[in-house]
């Protein structure tokens, strides 16, 4: 039986989503927009946010890094400096970026350092990459919104990375991750996707 490592040096990618029957790849179209959300292991990231209302497409991969097309050996080996990533791809007139910006923070707790739960390592650091000005407003915003609900409960300091998603041709951007790890959970249904939680909820904007 091959090794999920060998798997992924083969770069076999998937172009459908297992659950929503939408392409991976699109790039957004009329009405649509893109965000990118690190939140520790990617498996349970993607289930929530295909979950969510108005979410057209979800992929997993690898963002933030220094290398060309890493793959999970090289990201978990702490090679690449990636971090394991969802790209999100959603419907503007029927969710909005501040909507899963809230949803991400609640799926994981932005307070640790160095991992999420049981999962220790830079490539489960807590990030969001953003692509319009709006989203990048609404995602300061927002953390510092649950900053003030977290510290009045006594956690420490957001440790959430904000910043606009890299260009195209730099190695930092978005990498497609291995086909097994697309929709993991709904392949393997009971599957790991543990989060640590703060158990609080992150503050709607005044303007929603």
């Amino acid at each position: 039986m091959r090794s999920l490592f060998s798997l992924a040096r083969t770069g076999v990618r998937s172009s459908t989503h297992a659950v929503l029957g939408s392409s991976l790849i699109d790039e957004a179209g009329a009405g649509q927009e893109v965000i990118f959300l690190a939140a520790g292991c990617f498996w349970g990231v993607e289930k929530a946010m295909w979950n969510a209302p108005g979410v057209v497409s979800t992929a997993v991969g690898y963002m933030g890094g220094h290398a060309t097309d890493p793959t999970y050996e090289q990201v978990c080996a702490h090679a690449t400096g990636h971090a394991e990533t969802v790209r999100v791809l959603f419907d503007a007139a029927t969710t909005s970026a501040a909507d899963l910006i809230r949803l991400f923070f609640e799926i994981h707790d932005p307070t640790q350092v160095g991992g999420q739960g049981n999962d220790i390592g830079d490539q489960y650091r807590s990030a969001i990459w953003t692509t319009t000005p709006d989203q990048l407003r609404d995602a300061v915003a927002l953390r510092d919104a649950y900053q003030e609900v977290l510290t009045l409960a006594g956690f420490g300091p957001i440790q959430t990375s904000i910043a606009p998603a890299p260009c195209a041709d730099s190695d930092a951007r978005f990498w497609l991750g291995e086909d097994y790890h697309q929709q993991y959970l709904w392949k393997n249904p009971g599957g790991y996707e543990c989060h640590a939680r703060t158990g609080l909820a992150c503050p709607a904007l005044p303007r929603e």
